[in-house]
């Protein structure tokens, strides 16, 4: 079974990415996952009438991507999840090809936390989103 890092096994600076094509099948199937409906995300005709000009994924679909880069690379499985801010930057369209980065950029080794930057940037290096994320790591 895979094992994410310990607190001692994090460093700062310590980096890791995914990255995912967004497409209008991911969106309409995060929309019934989830139960998110707006027509932001589903009607072209709605759509073309805002301020996007078109459909736009969910932010919290794109927002996911971190938590997908937390549970399998840094700090990996074994890790609990306990808090994330979030700052939506610029629309995700479809197509887009979204890579989500975290980076340790603080360790509380006495309460075994550690806190990283979370970003996503769309295939023209735009940041779409940023935060930042608190996470517990594995113990040994």
């Amino acid at each position: 079974m895979l094992q994410g890092k310990t607190i001692d096994q994090l460093n700062i600076g310590d980096r890791a990415s995914i990255s995912k094509l967004i497409t209008e099948h991911e969106v309409i199937r995060f929309a019934e996952i989830t139960g998110d409906k707006n027509p932001i995300h589903l009607d072209k005709f709605y759509a073309g009438q805002t301020v996007f000009g078109e459909r736009i994924a969910h932010g919290m679909l794109t927002a996911s991507l971190i938590s997908a880069v937390l549970g399998i690379k840094l700090p990996g499985p074994g890790n609990i999840y306990v808090s994330q801010s979030l700052k939506f930057r610029a629309p995700v369209k479809f197509g887009d090809v979204i890579e989500a980065e975290v980076e340790v950029v603080e360790k509380n080794v006495e309460r075994n936390r550690v806190r990283l930057s979370t970003t996503c940037r769309n295939q023209d290096g735009t940041v779409v989103l940023e935060g930042e994320a608190v996470v517990i790591p594995r113990k040994e």
